[in-house]
């Protein structure tokens, strides 16, 4: 169902991740379609072309792959196999048992910081206009190139 444009390919999570099994393979082969459509589709939101953004950088190109990688590999890394914990704990005395999940709804979901690697979400800041002239302007904050 490989009808867009996909940003990475399962050779490529091979190489930054691990080696997969075969139900892996089918099952990231899927999953690249659906993160590739969801960056494309989260993009859109915040006015940005992905595809042309992509044309335009090799590096932009890499990091793009690196999201989509990362995305799947987080998805996959949730198997029954795998601990779905992120923090856990838990009591005798009292029966009491917690935690937090990894990704509580299993699906592929596009974290803040991938977004930030994409360039899609940036601080932004209001100023707000006692006197009235200006009304609702937003700016974003980018980083200087010169400061880390």
């Amino acid at each position: 169902m490989a009808c867009c444009k996909t940003y990475a390919t399962v050779d490529d999570i091979i190489a930054t991740w691990r080696p997969l099994k075969d139900e892996e393979i089918e099952k990231a082969e899927r999953l690249i379609s659906q993160v590739c459509a969801e960056i494309r589709l989260t993009a859109e939101r915040y006015g940005k072309d992905i595809d042309n953004l992509i044309e335009q950088s090799a590096d932009y190109a890499l990091v793009v792959q690196s999201v989509v990688c990362d995305t799947v590999a987080r998805v996959l890394n949730q198997s029954a196999d795998s601990d779905m914990f992120t923090q856990f704990s838990q009591s005798a005395g009292g029966y009491t048992i917690s935690g937090t999940y990894a990704n509580p709804g299993g699906g592929t979901l596009l974290l803040n910081r991938d977004l930030r690697k994409l360039g899609l979400k940036v601080q932004q800041f209001g100023i707000v206009d006692i006197y009235g002239t200006k009304r609702n302007e937003r700016h974003t904050a980018r980083k200087s190139p010169n400061r880390l």
